[in-house]
């Protein structure tokens, strides 16, 4: 969905009239946060909200909503369970939230089922066809919009053919994913049918529920001889990067990401959408449905802008040369 085109549907003048009602009543529009983790706490023990919903809030107020004058938030994290993300929804719903944001996609289906009539805005969803969310991109149908993770096995393939280009002998790749998320399964099957396609490359799927499984999964990965690692793109095993990305080095394992904090913090390279573009983007779908829209008539939004960045301090640990002309593609490269 290109932005010139979302433009003209923001124009269309299609009402949703419980939002629009309450824009014009003066009442402030309650808008629910459903992610997965919490904020982290500050030196005063203080939330600390991550960059990436500051990139949603400030692109709000330039578009002329103001938290606490306009707009208010309510905002649930599950903890890293994704378990909890059904009752957290329920509960937005009890708030009468005028929306609610989801941060992925198991907070996105968890919003879909609580609620078939408040607006959803869902950033980075995989797939939100297949799920069920919506009934296609150009017309989501429902209450359900917002912007998807991937453009599917392009993007997978893509990944692959840098990892390769950064390991020339490369056979054999391990895929490492949470079984907690109902959607890591689909995902890892069409990692590993994109490295054997196009590279010849075998994959095996390695799984970590929680953190302190992400070790062992390491041990079988460096006993099944993998010779390298592809971290399927999920809250837990983000919120885990750094213990990752030390796991990699232990087992010299070049390791492959879907987000870049996950390169940020040691991983060898990283491969995906600009998540902080795609937080800023979703905060025009609420401007849109605070001012009227219907989330059944706003396309979904495919991203269009990957980024890849290559850690050479990694790469040097690894022992690792990066090619030039991997270098010169690299969005940034970390030293």
């Amino acid at each position: 969905m290109r932005r010139r085109e979302f433009i003209c549907f923001l124009g269309c003048g299609l009402v949703c009239p419980c939002v629009a009602l309450a824009q014009q009543s003066g009442k402030q529009a309650k808008i629910g946060w459903l992610a997965s983790f919490s904020p982290r706490l500050g030196s005063e023990k203080l939330p600390v909200l991550p960059p990436r919903f500051s990139a949603f809030r400030q692109s709000l107020e330039h578009l002329g909503h103001v938290e606490g004058r306009d707009i208010a938030f309510e905002f649930r994290y599950a903890e890293g369970n994704y378990d909890r993300l059904a009752s957290l929804a329920a509960e937005l719903v009890e708030q009468k939230v005028d929306i609610i944001v989801a941060q992925n996609t198991p907070a996105a289906v968890a919003a879909g089922k609580a609620t078939s009539t408040i607006p959803i805005v869902a950033i980075s969803v995989t797939d939100p066809v297949g799920c069920g969310l919506v009934e296609s991109l150009a017309r989501p149908g429902g209450n359900v919009t917002g912007l998807t993770f991937s453009v599917g096995l392009d993007h997978f393939t893509k990944s692959m053919e840098f990892l390769k280009e950064a390991v020339p002998g490369l056979q054999m790749v391990a895929l490492l994913a949470n079984p907690a998320n109902p959607y890591h399964a689909g995902t890892a099957s069409q990692i590993e049918a994109a490295a054997h396609r196009a590279l010849n490359v075998r994959g095996k799927v390695f799984q970590a529920r929680r953190p302190e499984e992400i070790a062992t999964a390491f041990e079988a990965i460096a006993q099944a001889h993998c010779g390298a690692v592809f971290v399927v793109a999920d809250h837990v095993l983000s919120f885990e990067a750094a213990q990752i990305a030390k796991l990699s080095l232990k087992y010299q394992l070049p390791s492959m990401h879907q987000l870049r904090i996950e390169a940020e913090a040691g991983g060898l390279m990283s491969y995906g959408p600009d998540l902080t573009d795609q937080h800023r983007r979703a905060a025009t779908y609420v401007d849109a449905i605070l001012k009227g829209a219907k989330p059944a008539d706003l396309p979904i939004e495919q991203p269009t802008k990957f980024e890849l960045l290559i850690n050479l301090n990694t790469a040097r640990a690894l022992g690792i040369t990066i090619p030039p002309t991997l270098l010169v593609r690299a969005d940034e490269v970390i030293e």
